[in-house]
């Protein structure tokens, strides 16, 4: 007789039958050890409410889940799904460290997935710490002793904080690293006016991921491996595009790749200077190089930085005192003005750099948000040289994806092919995935229209807040018309400005900072794009004692 019974019936009785012999098992376990009162690893299972069936009962049921039910349409992996449940039971104590988890055979059976998508959940699990693998014995939950949410948690406070200031912040006194230190913190953007990125959702998340899934489907000993000092090939090539849009000649062979334009910086200063060598950067300029430089053994030398560019009789009688190796500037967009170098400042400066023999070192990352000449005067030092006596920076953090941190150095074959030994040397290469990421998202094509829709809408929010600062007392010389960045003036020192707004949760960068002299200073960086929230008008207009 033919049994005309259906294939899946039949597979589910055996799963059913499979997941009662264990339950029964384990309960059976349970009693002898109870019994004997002899300690022993508890089994993982989650209490039976008071009407749950009797195993008699449970032979004509199906065995439930040990730990929810798992849903296939919920856009979570069933992986995922059974790590967040067996973590999220742990953590609430419902499961005990020491206690045995299910076999993978009997978890598979009593939710209905596949030993394989058991065996991937138990080894996250394991990764993440939650369970431990005893040879032959099986997963057991791990003992996890209470870890503290700080180093300092227990020790006594290394200092009173300001009345009001708020734990999560640094008390030490405000200097570069106080405010590095700040800007990394876990808090709204909203909450910090003195940044120097813009908001995560005006950046394009969606392309970034994509890029990543393409990558991710290349051939993966491509992903394993390291890459080439000189950084990936495709990009290389795809930057002598974008250089050549901006009037620089450079081939592939010219252009180095790098964990972004701070580690380009540091490459440079240590591969043209010598300690007891003179830097020269604006003042103000971006702060974070003055203590790297500084720690190079170089003294750094600030040039005062007017609305047109650097003041070109002081530039001339330093370069004359100090000798200078490298000229640090942002011609475009200058961090903390947002102001550009006119044409006239330009020839200047290249001339001031053959007379007295130093490099100029053109930092371009704010490049993406110029909206071009017409709105805003800008001559770019490379373009006249064409990487003669300029090195160019240029790099994506801004506007594309800090965490990538990729950016590059334009400069002579000779200069390049030295650079490329340095970066070998200190870090072998660069991050070849981050690299394939920028090459995805710059050849697409989306990326300038991307960078299109960031400048609109800083140019939709500048005007008016720009009226807002000085509505609560604050002046600012000359409506920078691009970037995001204003230096604005507080008239009162900012230091204590700062200090007083971190007491509500707010971070500012106070001008002192951007002076490699550290002096007190009326002035400060706001950042318009971070300029939105209701609480730092309202902490302004307060401390400011405008009404």
């Amino acid at each position: 007789m033919t049994n005309t019974r259906p294939r899946t019936s039949l597979l589910g009785a055996v799963a059913a039958a499979a997941a009662e012999a264990v339950n029964e098992a384990l309960a059976a376990a349970d009693a002898r050890a109870m019994a004997a009162q002899a300690p022993g690893p508890a089994v993982a299972r989650v209490p039976m409410p008071a009407h749950a069936p009797t195993p008699t009962a449970a032979r004509k049921n199906a065995a439930g889940p040990l730990f929810g039910l798992l849903l296939r349409e919920s856009g979570e992996t069933l992986i995922d799904q059974i790590v967040r449940s067996v973590a999220a039971r742990i953590d609430d104590r419902l499961l005990r460290g020491g206690a045995r988890m299910p076999s993978i055979r009997a978890f598979a059976a009593s939710h209905s997935v596949s030993a394989f998508t058991v065996v991937a959940a138990y080894d996250k699990l394991v990764a993440t710490g939650y369970l431990e693998s005893r040879r032959g014995a099986g997963f057991f939950v791990r003992e996890r002793p209470a870890m503290a949410l700080n180093a300092n948690d227990g020790a006594p406070p290394l200092a009173t904080p300001l009345r009001g200031m708020p734990s999560g912040f640094d008390h030490k006194p405000i200097d570069v690293v106080w405010l590095v230190r700040n800007m990394f913190r876990q808090m709204p953007h909203q909450q910090m006016p003195g940044s120097g990125v813009l908001p995560p959702e005006w950046l394009d998340g969606p392309a970034i991921a994509n890029a990543l899934r393409a990558v991710s489907r290349q051939n993966p000993n491509l992903l394993l491996s390291y890459g080439v000092p000189q950084g990936f090939l495709p990009l290389r090539q795809q930057l002598q595009h974008k250089l050549a849009e901006l009037e620089i000649a450079a081939a592939p062979e010219q252009i180095l790749t790098t964990a972004g334009v701070t580690q380009a910086l540091d490459l440079v200063a240590r591969e043209f200077t010598r300690p007891g060598d003179t830097i020269f950067v604006d003042d103000p300029a971006w702060f974070l190089m003055f203590g790297s430089f500084a720690a190079l053994g170089a003294k750094v030398v600030g040039i005062p930085r007017l609305a047109d560019g650097p003041d070109i009789a002081r530039l001339a009688e330093l370069a004359a005192l100090h000798k200078p190796k490298l000229y640090i500037i942002n011609s475009v967009l200058h961090n903390p003005s947002s102001t550009s170098l006119s044409a006239a400042k330009a020839f200047q400066v290249l001339r001031l750099s053959e007379e007295y023999d130093f490099l100029i070192v053109e930092d371009d990352i704010y490049c993406d948000l110029h909206p071009g000449s017409a709105v805003q005067p800008a001559t770019r030092l490379a373009a006249l040289d064409q990487l003669q006596r300029v090195i160019y920076l240029g790099g994506f953090s801004k506007t594309m994806a800090a965490n990538l941190r990729v950016g590059y150095i334009a400069t002579s074959v000779e200069r390049a092919e030295r650079l490329a030994d340095r970066k070998m040397l200190s870090t072998l290469t660069t991050s070849d995935i981050g690299e394939r990421v920028v090459y995805k998202v710059l050849s697409e094509g989306s990326y300038r229209k991307h960078a299109d829709r960031v400048r609109a809408r800083l140019d939709g929010i500048r005007a008016k807040t720009l009226r807002q600062m000085e509505r609560v007392g604050l002046k600012v010389d000359g409506s920078p018309p691009a970037g995001m960045f204003v230096w604005a003036d507080a008239g009162c020192d900012t230091n204590l400005l700062t200090e007083r707004a971190m007491a509500h949760n707010l971070l500012l960068a106070p001008g002192s900072l951007f002076s490699p002299k550290q002096l007190p200073s009326t002035r400060m960086r706001l950042n318009v794009a971070a300029m939105q929230e209701p609480a730092v008008w309202r902490f302004l207009e307060r401390e400011l004692g405008r009404s």
